[in-house]
């Protein structure tokens, strides 16, 4: 059974391992938890039978009127069981009495998105690749 919370309470590195997938450069445990505390909201799915973090998202805001998704992640073997909808559905409880709500994603999962009533839009961005870690 997975558990969705919004606290870091019982939660460690040793709970936390193996995300950031494919990432050339990912963060360590440390930045992961660091990414967590620096965000203003933050969801986790977690495994009741092995007590690990499963799947997160985060949330950046202004606390007033913008808010900022910029991190959803499910490990490779907990995919396609609604764990990453799940997330997406409490943020996007959390943030609605923002006006606006922005995220970017590759272009394969702009139909996820839009379940939630997101829409195609165009951004801009930069990529440092060799800062990706967070140090």
């Amino acid at each position: 059974m997975i558990r969705y919370i919004n606290s870091l309470e019982n939660i460690n590195e040793d709970n936390m391992k193996g995300f950031f997938v494919d990432w050339p450069n990912p963060p360590s445990l440390k930045k992961h938890i660091e990414i967590l505390k620096g965000s203003s909201y933050f969801w986790l799915a977690v495994d009741e039978k092995s007590k690990n973090v499963v799947g997160f998202i985060t949330a950046i805001s202004d606390k007033v009127l913008s808010a900022y998704i910029p991190l959803l992640e499910v490990l490779p073997e907990y995919k396609n069981k609604g764990i990453g909808s799940e997330l997406v559905r409490l943020m996007m409880e959390s943030l609605k009495d923002y006006y606006m709500i922005d995220l970017l994603c590759d272009e394969e999962l702009t139909e996820f998105y839009k379940r939630f009533g997101m829409f195609k839009s165009q951004g801009m961005i930069i990529r440092n690749y060799n800062r990706q870690n967070g140090i």
